[in-house]
């Protein structure tokens, strides 16, 4: 399994207050949701969790915002905010706290919008905000693609691009995608894979928009 440990980031100084700020939001609501019951949870993600059922009976659209700062375990929240702390912070510096925040609150509604879309007919919730930080990667891969992301195999740590670590991403999301659809499996994994997509594709769009902002020699190199 390859994780993500680290990035080039963008010279100056400059705080990533949003991304900060987000974590805390996330990690604040996984610890409410600690003290409930397994009764209670089930309930908290029906009633706050996007269930494309009712979505496209334009009820409780409310949803498509509070679901992606859930979570349904350990994991789905420390994957989330680790690629979220590792390549939000130099979209967030390019164009700034505000922008950035809205980009990345579309971005989760949009991927959001395209789960349900594909699983109209799907009574689960979808919760996490894997949608929204898809977005930050889509993004990511059109303003910063030569950017060097530092990988993490087993025990043995080496540098990529972010074109090819992304890259390899969206095809492995497309991929399980299609194939969900195929076996009429799509949500019987627990993985939102069209949300991923969906969020890819909106911040891949959006960061053509954004790459005017980009700085000349925009990188400082933390892993030397």
């Amino acid at each position: 399994m390859f994780f993500p440990i680290g990035d080039d980031n963008v010279k100056g100084r400059y705080t990533p207050i949003v991304t900060y700020l987000l974590i805390a939001v996330n990690c604040y609501i996984f610890w409410q949701q600690l003290q409930f019951t397994p009764e209670q949870l089930s309930r908290f993600f029906y009633s706050y969790g996007s269930i494309p059922a009712m979505i496209w009976k334009a009820e409780n659209l409310h949803t498509l915002f509070t679901s992606m700062f859930l979570h349904s375990g350990w994991m789905h929240i420390i994957g989330n905010m680790l690629f979220l702390a590792i390549f939000a912070d130099n979209i967030e510096a390019t164009i700034g706290n505000f922008k950035f925040l809205l980009f990345y609150l579309a971005g989760g509604v949009f991927a959001a919008l395209v789960h349900c879309f594909v699983l109209s007919g799907s009574t689960i919730p979808c919760i996490g905000a894997s949608g929204a930080i898809s977005a930050t990667l889509g993004a990511y891969l059109v303003m910063f693609p030569s950017s060097r992301v530092r990988v993490l195999f087993f025990i043995f740590a080496f540098r990529v691009s972010a074109f090819i670590f992304l890259g390899l991403y969206i095809i492995e999301q497309v991929m399980a995608g299609v194939e969900s659809l195929k076996l009429q499996a799509a949500d019987s994994s627990g993985v939102g894979y069209w949300a991923h997509i969906g969020g890819f594709a909106y911040g891949f769009v959006r960061g053509w928009f954004f790459r005017r902002n980009i700085p000349k020699s925009a990188f400082s190199r933390r892993f030397q």
